[in-house]
């Protein structure tokens, strides 16, 4: 008997190192409920936008029931592994009030906002939120970007309220909303205040706006959480 329990003991010894030190809750911001993760000790905060309709469906103990397919939150752990604060938002969620709530916990905030939530995005800047920095993943971006009525640039109206932005965008993303051609007028347009990382490859399949096709960066995962989470 002894010797299973010490073989136990010694077994999860080895198996905690690797494991990840980090625990999910259930927060309630400006009335909205979101999704708050925190590693022991983050060294940044990043906040994620998920697209579509934005409706993570949060639970009751940091659990979500919606949007679980999204790119952004099916990799937010992988954030959390890499020593930042992560905080999943609702479409519901004040971005200002998000923003200073991160900032209470550590500096330097970034916003990671991905299709849909790219307006979101740009609204919540718009209406006086101030991330340290912004990413832009498969962005509705620029009137090229295709037929939406409304994108990051008609939104904002002018480059000197976006924060250092990285665009990350998939070369054959097929989306008739987030289209190839609507990054590099966005970044002319930004002066200087955003720049562009390429990606190639991946999985293509389903719906070309849905989360399996190239617009949700499916098997590049780990490239676009490297970037996000590297950029300040």
């Amino acid at each position: 008997m002894m010797k299973r329990i010490c073989a136990a003991f010694f077994g999860l010894i080895a198996i905690l190192p690797n494991a990840p030190a980090f625990a999910a809750e259930t927060v309630t911001i400006a009335g909205s409920r979101a999704v708050l993760i925190m590693p022991y000790s983050p060294r940044a905060s990043v906040i994620l936008m998920p697209g579509s309709d934005g409706a993570i469906l949060a639970g009751d103990h940091g659990d979500i029931h919606g949007l679980n397919g999204n790119q952004l939150v099916r990799t937010r752990d992988a954030y959390v592994a890499r020593g930042l604060a992560v905080l999943v938002v609702d479409v519901g969620t004040n971005l200002k009030s998000a923003v200073d709530y991160m900032a209470e916990i550590k500096r330097p905030v970034t916003v990671i906002a991905t299709s849909a939530g790219t307006w979101r995005a740009a609204e919540g800047i718009a209406r006086g939120a101030r991330p340290d920095a912004l990413v832009l993943t498969s962005g509705i971006l620029s009137p090229e970007s295709g037929p939406a009525s409304r994108n990051v640039e008609s939104i904002l109206g002018s480059p000197s309220a976006l924060p250092p932005t990285l665009v990350i965008h998939h070369r054959y993303d097929g989306c008739n909303l987030t289209r190839p051609s609507g990054v590099d007028p966005f970044i002319k347009w930004a002066s200087g205040r955003a720049r562009v990382s390429w990606l190639l490859g991946g999985v293509n399949q389903g719906n070309p706006c849905y989360a399996d096709a190239y617009h949700g960066f499916k098997g590049l995962d780990d490239q676009v959480v490297d970037l996000a989470a590297g950029f300040r």
